[in-house]
């Protein structure tokens, strides 16, 4: 395999010394962008453009056109895998994604089954293996998933941006239903990696966006109990390289020695958590990624400046910081925000490294 020309943040991953702090956003192929708009409005819809690999390629490539990033993340939707699984996901005007089928009947949750991510999700490792093409060894390719317990919400309230009132009371009241869904998607979340991994990612994450909202106990049976199956179960290596793995639980702070317990190289952080903290409670077992809060990018230069240094300095000197924003980038964001963030991180993280 060719060498990469620029592995830094592989190597932050793997806490392996880099000559700066390595930066990507959460999102940053997204409706910021204005040539991501185009693109959208050619292919139609927002699913159409996930399932075309030419569209998802182009898009994933717009914002390494402009911004001098060190990595590429997959364009595509955490739901890929419901949908595989038959559940209907579409997109409603202005209110997100939703599904026709939700998981409430015991028979249908009984019957669910792992979609074969070469046939039902062929698609998403066609885009992997062009946007790997497209690349051509500049910086690496981070491939992602939500997590089972994610994805679970999705599945069994039937949309985003609910009181978790469907699938709290399932947890509670029919534990072993709700164990049986998170089974079935750990599975399908670990064959949708690796082939993934096979297809052409470098680095893989895991997106548990909603692990945050349980109670102490419950995060570790419904949600890290199957972030540590899937971790167990990932390719570490493919075609001689290692492949680094990162979980991001938003709003998991309370949490971090045990996600970093979890078999991860890497441990996504809010912008909740000090990161001084996060690097004093596990920066000895995993790598950081983290933690702007996105909506710095609503501010000045200077300011932003002033708020990446605050985090570089907090983190201190020493490899094993991936700096990113504490969750995805707001459409609404001014694109020179993002390129005064990434020339920040570039130019102050220097010294740390000496």
């Amino acid at each position: 395999m060719k060498k990469l020309k620029n592995d830094t943040l592989l190597k932050a991953l793997l806490k392996q010394p880099t000559e700066y702090t390595p930066v990507w956003m959460m999102r940053q192929a997204g409706r910021y962008l204005p040539e991501y708009n185009k693109t959208r409005a050619r292919a139609g819809d927002f699913l159409s453009l996930c399932k075309n690999p030419d569209f998802a390629t182009e898009v994933t490539m717009q914002p390494l056109e402009r911004y001098s990033l060190d990595a590429a993340i997959l364009f595509s939707d955490i739901l890929t895998i419901p949908d595989a699984m038959g559940l209907g996901l579409y997109f409603a005007e202005g209110e997100g994604p939703k599904f026709e089928r939700p998981l409430r009947e015991e028979k249908e949750i009984r019957s669910l089954t792992a979609p074969d991510p070469a046939v039902h999700l062929k698609y998403v490792m066609d885009a992997v293996s062009q946007i790997r093409k497209t690349l051509d060894n500049q910086v690496p390719l981070i491939g992602f998933s939500g997590s089972p317990f994610t994805l679970a919400c999705y599945m069994i309230e039937g949309r985003g941006g609910t009181d978790f009132r469907q699938i709290k009371t399932m947890l509670y009241k029919r534990p072993d239903l709700l164990h049986h869904i998170l089974n079935i998607t750990a599975q399908s979340v670990t064959d949708y990696l690796n082939a993934q991994i096979e297809s052409g990612a470098q680095a893989v994450m895991i997106f548990d966006t909603w692990g945050g909202v349980l109670s102490h106990s419950a995060y570790q049976e419904f949600s890290l109990q199957y972030m540590k199956q899937i971790l167990a179960g990932l390719k570490r290596e493919h075609d001689g390289e290692r492949i680094p793995s990162v979980v991001f639980t938003k709003g998991g702070g309370l949490w971090l020695e045990s996600i970093a317990e979890s078999g991860c190289d890497a441990l996504g952080l809010d912008w909740t958590i000090n990161i001084a903290e996060a690097r004093n409670r596990v920066g000895h077992k995993v790598a950081l990624q983290g933690n702007l809060d996105p909506a710095v990018l609503f501010s000045t230069p200077e300011i932003i400046a002033t708020e990446v240094e605050k985090i570089l300095k907090d983190y201190g000197s020493g490899s094993g910081h991936v700096f990113n924003l504490g969750h995805g980038i707001s459409q609404f964001t001014p694109p020179e925000s993002a390129l005064a963030l990434i020339d920040a991180v570039h130019s102050l993280s220097k010294k740390y490294h000496s």
